[in-house]
């Protein structure tokens, strides 16, 4: 598989991402109708074009002059990216590269979603839980340290789902306690869950304290910059979760797995 259509394939995919982070929320189906202006005109397909179309039409709509958000590229751009690194770590190894297409790009839109309106679809986070745990008896690749027997991998995917999803609404439910307020929704709970099916326990406990860690360097940053920022503020603890497993499963599995290992061997 060639660079290029890697690239070419993550430029199709976020772009079809583009239409569920906008539509989703809005309950509206992601089928029909097609893509189309926010005045209602139907995009022609030269005009629907992943990054090309956006800059010949230097930002602005061709049927009634709008502005284009950014953000669309930008997402175009962010999935081919992410294909890209994907590939880079994964390949030759086909199944395992569309595994971590789906799983990337699932994160991509959830934060997406999470950080605009402070939710993250079930469809996605129960979506992509089940097919994690689907893939996990189908597809035994990254689950068991490679090639396993199919139902070793699938309980490695379901203890994933489990510990992930419970370990989290733990933690959600006594820091909801001790800040006598909703300190994390039922989307990031299942999230983690999701993460642990496709990932590992091991990659859903990373992602709750990598997760914290990117949300409190993104809070100094935004300190810093803004200098503006309530601390009572809500913060969407989604992109922080989804940003840690992507690390996790693109530069830091190894270490991480390699780390728990050594403090398993404490115990023994």
């Amino acid at each position: 598989m060639s660079t290029a259509f890697v690239i070419v394939l993550g430029l199709c995919i976020g772009s079809f991402l583009n239409v569920v982070i906008l539509r989703l929320p809005r309950n509206e189906s992601i089928v029909r109708p097609g893509s189309h202006c926010a005045c209602g005109a139907p995009l022609r397909w030269f005009d629907n074009i992943p990054i090309v179309s956006w800059l010949l039409l230097r930002g602005n709509a061709r049927c009634c002059g709008r502005p284009i958000s950014l953000r669309y590229p930008a997402i175009e751009a962010a999935t081919a990216l992410l294909f890209w690194l994907c590939w880079r770590r994964t390949e030759p190894d086909y199944a395992l590269a569309a595994e971590g297409w789906i799983f990337l790009s699932v994160l991509l839109a959830g934060s997406i979603i999470d950080a605009e309106h402070m939710i993250i679809p079930e469809s996605l986070t129960l979506g992509l839980g089940v097919v994690g745990v689907v893939l996990g008896f189908a597809v035994p690749t990254i689950r068991g340290g490679g090639l396993v027997e199919s139902l070793s991998s699938g309980g490695h995917a379901l203890l994933g789902l489990c510990v992930g999803s419970g370990l989290t609404l733990w933690i959600a439910s006594l820091a909801s306690a001790l800040l006598l307020r909703e300190a994390m929704g039922m989307g990031d709970v299942l999230l983690v869950g999701a993460i642990g099916a496709f990932c590992g326990w091991h990659a859903a406990v990373f992602s709750i304290f990598g997760g914290a860690f990117v949300g409190l360097f993104w809070v100094l940053v935004a300190l810093l910059w803004r200098r503006s920022l309530k601390m009572t503020s809500r913060l969407p603890f989604g992109p922080m979760l989804a940003t840690a497993a992507a690390i996790y499963f693109l530069f830091l599995r190894t270490p991480v797995e390699a780390w728990f290992t050594q403090v398993g061997g404490l115990f023994q």
